[in-house]
């Protein structure tokens, strides 16, 4: 890689200035003059307008799908859906001409749980978009090991940082969520919030981000952290930040997916309901590793050892 001098460090900014002017450019009324704002500000509104976008638009296309396209398929048929709550369905995706019947009407989250879901994450939206604000405005100043160009390393050397940097976000985010559990007072005053859904008619997309903001960022932040120990490619980096986010809304979706070795909402459901098991981010094998292991199979009642 080149050094990292004031040209180098340029290209940065420059890439940071871009992703501003497609999301600000495009998403704001052009009588708001974002350009004259201070870079990381413009960063910011950039972060938490397109992190928005990104958690209404990745909840309400899950929930329209899973609980009306593929209800059949995703939801158990044990009982009749009540025509109040078909009602309030119906109301909720503001979607007229689909009937939805044969589903378990305890397995569907209500439409009060979802808003007060939607409410929770929205607060807490301005706070987690400073961690990826902060960790862009590092970037420019060289203080990490992020590199903007593919070319810099080449391509073998950039999939194994990527392998390296994505093993090292596994391993922190399994101990950082596994000790949010361990030491009571960052349960109580952080992570309870979040718990708060754990049962399937209370779990949804939307729950993903409906947590204390310090809860999200501390189990977002080995996504920077690791920046500090591994050459990271710079965009790469920010998109694996905001597949958090759709990650978020995919595992709290109850439908286990069976695909293994990915820690699907099967297994993050268990993790909603015995508060013990299955810690890990994007795969089971940190769980497999120090014995949290819990297998959906046979209603996640086997640990796997």
């Amino acid at each position: 890689m080149d050094g990292y001098g004031g040209e180098y460090l340029k290209l940065f900014v420059d890439r940071t200035s871009f992703y501003n002017r497609i999301v600000l450019g495009n998403l704001l009324p052009a009588c708001v003059s974002w350009e004259s704002l201070p870079h990381p500000l413009q960063t910011w509104l950039r972060n938490f307008i397109g992190g928005t976008a990104l958690y209404f638009v990745c909840g309400f296309l899950w929930c329209f799908y899973i609980y009306y396209i593929r209800h059949n398929v995703h939801v158990p048929k044990s009982l009749s859906l009540s025509p109040s709550l078909s009602h309030t369905i119906c109301k909720f995706f503001v979607v007229t001409g689909f009937r939805v019947c044969d589903v378990c009407t305890d397995e569907i989250p209500t439409t009060k749980a979802m808003l007060l879901q939607i409410c929770v994450s929205l607060k807490a939206m301005p706070w987690y978009c400073s961690l990826p604000t902060f960790s862009e405005y590092m970037i420019e100043n060289g203080w990490t090991r992020c590199f903007p160009r593919v070319g810099d390393v080449g391509w073998p050397l950039y999939l194994l940082y990527t392998s390296i940097y994505l093993v090292l976000v596994e391993l922190c985010v399994y101990w950082t969520h596994r000790e949010l559990h361990d030491i009571k007072p960052l349960y109580k005053y952080l992570h309870a919030t979040h718990h708060i859904y754990n049962k399937r008619n209370t779990l949804s997309p939307f729950a993903g981000l409906a947590s204390n903001p310090l809860d999200g960022i501390l189990q977002a932040a080995p996504q920077v952290m690791v920046t500090f120990l591994v050459p990271t490619h710079f965009t790469t980096h920010m998109a694996l930040l905001f597949l958090d986010g759709v990650w978020a809304a995919n595992v709290h979706d109850c439908i286990d997916g069976k695909v293994w070795p990915v820690m699907g909402a099967g297994y993050h459901t268990i993790h909603h309901t015995t508060y013990r098991h299955n810690y890990g981010h994007y795969t089971i094998w940190m769980d497999w590793m120090f014995g949290t292991l819990c297998d959906p199979e046979g209603d996640g009642s086997k640990k796997v050892v």
